[in-house]
């Protein structure tokens, strides 16, 4: 058995298409999938040290780490018309937001690139992703960057939405807004990066098929969300664009590292690559 070292976030979605894998619900032959929880911007940081064989990865870490990893066709969290958003004790123009200090997080995160793509002169502060709607209610910011089920639970704090970059992004490109994928190592090999592609697709395939079964393994990680809440975020989050990016997700995911290299955001021009099954 040759054991390849899998890490994603401890969230519902994420653990809603890596369930079958883990769970030994489909045959990985001689391959031993040890999984790995942690937050994405943690994930982010691992990935520049080439520290696991496939990672969860935000499309702004993937620009400092394509020469080490590749892109898998499958596994990405799209937001189609909607994504992270930035909330606020009371409503102010989102036109205004350099005037504010930002909770955001982490500076490796799609959401954080969003931002300045947006906003390129935003002040901000790093705190745990987790903890920056309690950082807004208590004044250490101005205003909160959300990622993950803040989207959809922020309005039980009593703050207001200032943007959905989601949508504004879709306004912009008629495109989804590209957040995370599955890298995987090049030193793998082709053969075996085909392999592990395989895998991960028909475990995506496996949760979507048997979706109550799956479910109920993803709400044991859906923080503060009751069923039918994490229910919506997963579907969300695992779509069609999920089981394969095709040409639209693909091109997003480009358009998405272009812009952030024309706004100075990352060192190089990336031209995007992803593995093949």
């Amino acid at each position: 058995m040759r054991e390849i070292t899998i890490a994603h976030s401890p969230d519902s979605d994420d653990a809603f298409m890596f369930y079958a894998l883990v769970n030994n619900k489909i045959n990985s032959g001689n391959l031993k999938f040890i999984n790995i929880l942690s937050d994405i911007e943690t994930l982010n940081r691992k990935a520049l040290d080439g520290v696991y064989d496939v990672t969860a990865i935000s499309f702004h870490a993937y620009a400092y780490v394509f020469d080490r990893y590749v892109l898998m066709p499958c596994g990405a969290s799209m937001g189609l018309g909607y994504g992270p958003i930035v909330v606020a004790k009371e409503e102010f123009d989102p036109a205004d937001l350099k005037k504010f200090t930002v909770g955001v997080p982490g500076t490796l995160t799609s959401a954080f690139f969003i931002l300045k793509i947006f906003e390129p002169e935003v002040k901000y502060k790093v705190i745990q992703f987790d903890k920056i709607i309690d950082a807004v209610l208590n004044g250490e910011v101005d205003a909160g960057l959300l990622i993950h089920e803040g989207q959809l639970t922020y309005s039980n704090s009593g703050l207001v939405k200032i943007i959905d970059f989601g949508e504004w992004w879709y306004k912009q490109t008629a495109l989804p807004l590209p957040l995370g994928g599955n890298a995987i190592k090049r030193e793998l090999g082709g053969q075996l990066i085909r392999e592990i592609s395989k895998y991960v697709y028909e475990s995506i395939k496996y949760s979507i098929e048997n979706r109550n079964e799956a479910l109920k393994y993803a709400l044991k990680f859906a923080r503060g969300m009751d069923d039918n809440l994490a229910d919506k975020f997963i579907g969300m989050y695992v779509n069609e664009l999920t089981l394969d990016y095709g040409e639209e997700g693909r091109k997003a995911v480009q358009l998405f590292l272009d812009m952030g290299f024309e706004k100075g955001l990352i060192p190089k021009r990336v031209k995007v690559e992803f593995a093949e099954y």
